[in-house]
C-alpha cells in the first residue's frame, strides 16, 4: 500500500511515497482504511528530529486520520467492519491504511465529513485536556491563548467560548486577527508587533489572566509568568518558538498561582476511559456544529511536503487535511 516514509530525521523535504505491507491489528485494535489525514505541528517536528520521542525508520508519519474501518482485532467490541471513524497516534496517518487502539478511536455520527473529523482529536482533545481537565476553568474566567490561529491554538479559542470563558487570543501577525475573533475571542494581540504587558493589563483592569494556555514558549512565557492572577493556573502546551522557557519561582509563589503542565497525549494513555468519553463528546459536538475545525486547505497526499512546509513556516490558519482517497 502507498504511505509517506520518512527515512532520516532531516525535515519535511526528505520525505516520500513509497509502497510498505499493510499493517495487521493487534488483538485491541482496529484497521482503517484512511480517507483523510491531517498535519500538525507536532508531526513536522516529529520527521525534523525535534520531537521528545524518535520512532526506528523508516517510518510512516500521521498523529491523526479519518476512514473506514476494514477489520478489527479479536478483542475489540466498540467497533466492526464499515464504522465511519477517527483515530489518534503517535504514527502512521500518512498512509491508505492504519492501526490504531480501539480505545484512541472513535465512530462518527452521521453527516461528519472526514475531512473534518481528521483534526478534532488532537487539537479539540488538548484543548480539552488543558482547560476542562488541567485548569478546571469555570465560567466567566479569562484564558489568555498564544498561537491562537494554529491548529491548537484555533481549537483552543473554540472549546473556551463553549465553556464560557471570556477569550484573549494572542497571534503573531494582523492577518490572523479576523480569523480567531470569528471563533469568539474577545480581544487579539500580536504579540509581535504590541506590548504584552501593557495590553494584558490594560485588558484585565491590571489583574493578570486566570489562565494562560500557551503554545509559544519562549519569552512569550516568561512575561505570562508576571501577568498571571491570583490563584491563576499557567500552563505549557508546547514550544513552538522553539525555546524552552525557566522560571524565578518566587513569581508563583507570590500570586499562589499553579503551573500546570499539559501532554494530552500521555494523560488519554494513563486514563483511556476518560479519553474515550472525551473523544465521544467532541464527535458528537462537532456533528452538532458545536465546535467548528478550521481547514486551511486540503491537498493531496503527494504534497505532503509542501503542507508540512506550510506548518513549519507558521503559514496555516487552523489545520491542513491530506486527501488520502
Amino acid at each position: 500500500m502507498r504511505a509517506v516514509l520518512c527515512s532520516t530525521f532531516t525535515g519535511p523535504e526528505d520525505l516520500c511515497i513509497g509502497e510498505i505491507e499493510e499493517p495487521k491489528p493487534a488483538s485491541d485494535e482496529i484497521l482503517i482504511e484512511v480517507h483523510a489525514a491531517s498535519i500538525s505541528f507536532m508531526d513536522q517536528l516529529l520527521v525534523s528530529g525535534l520531537y521528545q520521542m524518535r520512532p526506528p525508520t523508516p517510518f510512516v508519519p500521521g498523529t491523526e486520520a479519518a476512514g473506514i474501518v476494514v477489520a478489527v482485532g479479536k478483542g475489540v467490541t466498540r467497533f466492526k467492519p464499515g464504522d465511519r471513524v477517527a483515530c489518534s497516534n503517535w504514527t502512521g496517518g500518512y498512509a491508505e491504511r492504519v492501526v490504531a487502539k480501539e480505545w484512541k478511536s472513535v465512530r462518527l455520527p452521521a453527516g461528519v465529513a472526514f475531512e473534518a473529523a481528521a483534526t478534532i482529536l488532537h487539537n479539540y482533545g488538548t484543548a480539552y485536556c488543558a482547560l476542562s481537565v488541567a485548569a478546571r476553568a469555570l465560567p466567566g474566567e479569562t484564558v489568555f491563548i498564544t498561537g491562537a490561529a494554529g491548529g491548537v491554538g484555533l481549537a483552543a479559542v473554540d472549546l473556551a467560548g463553549h465553556l464560557g470563558l471570556s477569550v484573549i487570543a494572542g497571534v503573531g501577525s494582523d492577518d490572523k486577527a479576523g480569523l480567531v475573533r470569528s471563533y469568539g475571542a474577545c480581544d487579539v494581540i500580536n504579540y509581535r508587533s504590541e506590548d504584552l504587558r501593557e495590553r494584558i493589563k490594560a485588558i484585565t483592569g491590571g489583574e493578570g489572566v486566570d489562565i494562560c494556555f500557551d503554545n509559544v514558549g519562549g519569552t512569550i512565557f516568561e512575561q505570562m509568568a508576571r501577568l498571571m492572577k491570583f490563584g491563576g493556573r499557567l500552563m505549557p502546551i508546547g514550544f513552538t518558538s522553539g525555546q524552552i522557557p525557566s522560571l524565578p519561582m518566587n513569581l508563583p509563589l507570590l500570586k499562589n498561582y499553579s503551573i500546570v503542565g499539559v501532554f494530552a497525549a500521555i494523560w488519554a494513555e494513563k486514563f483511556p476511559e476518560q479519553a474515550v468519553r472525551t473523544n465521544d463528546a467532541l464527535a458528537q459536538l462537532l456533528a452538532e456544529g458545536k465546535i467548528r475545525p478550521h481547514i486551511d486547505r486540503v491537498i493531496p497526499l503527494e504534497q505532503v511536503k509542501e503542507g508540512m512546509r506550510a506548518v513549519a513556516n507558521r503559514a496555516v490558519k487552523g489545520r491542513v487535511v491530506l486527501k488520502v482517497r
